[in-house]
């Protein structure tokens, strides 16, 4: 089964939680034992999976991302002027796979599943297969 989610960002960095998203898709699934890959189409956008307790980590990953990756850098060629985007896109990977388990998405206790956003804000789109098994 496959399922198209949408969302809209309203940052230039935003890590979306999209955890419940994820959960209610697997839920109407009926999958009971199986995976969920949860996969962006995007280029300049990726899908990661880290602690949701404390909003403190989402700002302080998407700090260090753009220490490591300025917005501007004078050997930077791409004409689009969004290669910091691409880069932080690469370092956080395109999807993730979560195994399925008694109807539920097998998380960690403080595990959440983000849509990363560096080039917004943009309307975007993310895909959630379910295979049972």
């Amino acid at each position: 089964m496959l399922i198209t989610l949408e969302l809209t960002t309203s940052k230039r960095d935003e890590l979306r939680d999209i955890t419940r998203e994820v959960a209610s898709a697997v839920n109407r699934s009926g999958v009971k034992e199986g995976l969920a890959v949860i996969y962006c189409p995007h280029t300049t956008a990726g899908i990661a999976i880290n602690e949701n307790a404390d909003p403190d980590v989402r700002h302080d990953v998407l700090m260090r991302l753009n220490e490591v990756y300025p917005c501007e850098h004078p050997k930077y060629r791409h004409a689009e002027g969004n290669t910091a985007s691409h880069l932080k896109s690469i370092t956080a990977g395109p999807s993730q796979t979560i195994i399925i388990h008694e109807g539920r998405l097998l998380l960690g206790r403080w595990q959440g599943i983000y849509f990363c956003e560096f080039d917004g804000p943009r309307s975007r789109q993310y895909h959630v297969k379910i295979y049972e098994g």
